[in-house]
């Protein structure tokens, strides 16, 4: 990959004289679904595939970017004393918002650079290919211009300009697992205090696998931001009654005592799912490091029918891709991963049913929605780095 993206750097630049790449990684979650802009826990690690920058520093102020993913739109240009969110910017609007935080925080770059860009990330999967891009920005600011900045930091500042720039209500958890990946282990991590812990997912007889929907979603313009919109405004009927600062802080137990106390039914299922959802994420982490797959498995499963009826961020197409999956045997669990509405599944799936899975959902989702689906056995990698 590395490879690729330098030769094409050279074709539309003349040389790869003093060219550096970066790499930061995509994500997919276990367990853990909208719960972390609702102070829960989330359990997500890094994969081996995400988006791959070559850059070089120019003797200006201009910046131009090239993604090989989209090479109909041609080389788009900027400057860095002019940047600002536009909708004819496109995908540009992701890498730009990063280094406007940067600046926003008296971190100025203090030249242009040209910017080409391939990543292997689904468009529109699900699996955080825009989280992937505002980390490896981050990490290649960091490396170009000597920025006193953490992978910490970087997650926090990509997600800050996924908000504040892009307009997108998004929590931390997409970030931080780029930014924060470790090769073999998942992130246990609490989004309200940061704190974390890693966690092996090295499955002994299974693999992990991310089925793609080919259903795209894109979160700006979804429900996404209207289902956080939601959950803040049963948190604060319920901070009428009990104190608390996050959905996350509440057990079961005391959500079950104080749900009344929502006005609005709807709020009240997302409010339901934000707590058991958080619950069912400790409670995962607790089976894997007690080596209890089949009970990590059920909650999982468990966790699908929440998004699904509670949460109300599935689709009909992902439904059936967990259903199909459901009837197999050898399939641990499956859910839907990611933001929702489109996207992927994830499963466990024992190593002699893998095929088994492939070939028996690949065929039933064809023939209930006329799609293709996608599958990946996953390999889960570590965070971002310069080649």
């Amino acid at each position: 990959m590395k490879e690729k993206v330098l030769q094409k750097f050279g074709e539309l630049h003349g040389n790869t004289e003093g060219v550096s790449v970066y790499f930061a990684p995509g994500r997919v979650n276990m367990i853990g679904e909208h719960t972390d802009y609702n102070g829960g826990h989330v359990f997500p690690c890094a994969l081996t595939i995400g988006t791959y920058m070559a850059v070089r520093k120019r003797e200006d102020r201009k910046l131009t970017f090239y993604s090989m993913n989209f090479e109909d739109l041609g080389v788009l240009e900027s400057s860095i004393d002019d940047i600002k969110p536009e909708k004819s910017a496109g995908w540009t609007n992701y890498p730009k918002g990063v280094i406007w935080a940067f600046q926003g925080k008296g971190m100025n770059p203090d030249c242009g650079l040209d910017i080409v860009l391939y990543g292997n990330i689904p468009n529109g999967s699900g699996l955080s290919s825009s989280a992937s891009l505002e980390v490896v920005t981050g990490y290649m600011l960091k490396d170009q211009f000597g920025f006193d900045v953490s992978n910490v930091d970087i997650a926090l500042i990509g997600q800050y300009s996924e908000n504040q720039f892009n307009g997108m209500n998004c929590g931390i958890m997409d970030q931080f697992a780029s930014a924060m990946g470790k090769k073999d282990n998942a992130i246990f991590l609490d989004t309200a205090t940061l704190k974390y812990e890693y966690a092996p997912l090295v499955l002994a007889d299974a693999k992990v696998m991310v089925t793609n929907s080919n259903v795209k979603h894109s979160l700006v313009g979804s429900d996404y931001n209207t289902r956080r919109a939601e959950s803040e405004a049963a948190l604060k009927d319920l901070q009428g009654v009990i104190d608390v600062k996050t959905l996350g802080d509440l057990s079961i137990e005391e959500f079950e005592a104080h749900k009344g106390a929502i006005k609005d039914e709807t709020c009240a299922k997302r409010a339901k799912h934000a707590v058991y959802e958080n619950q069912r994420t400790i409670r995962a982490v607790e089976a894997l490091k007690n080596n209890d797959i089949a009970l990590f498995g059920k909650l999982m499963n468990e966790s699908h029918v929440s998004l699904r009826d509670d949460y109300a961020v599935s689709c009909d197409e992902i439904d059936v891709l967990v259903e199909e999956a459901w009837k197999i045997d050898g399939v641990v669990g499956s859910r839907i991963t990611g933001g929702g509405f489109g996207g992927c599944t994830v499963s466990i799936v024992k190593n002699d049913a893998v095929d088994t899975f492939i070939h028996q959902v690949g065929s039933a989702y064809k023939a209930r929605t006329g799609k293709t689906a996608d599958f990946y056995v996953v390999e889960i990698g570590a965070g971002p780095s310069k080649l």
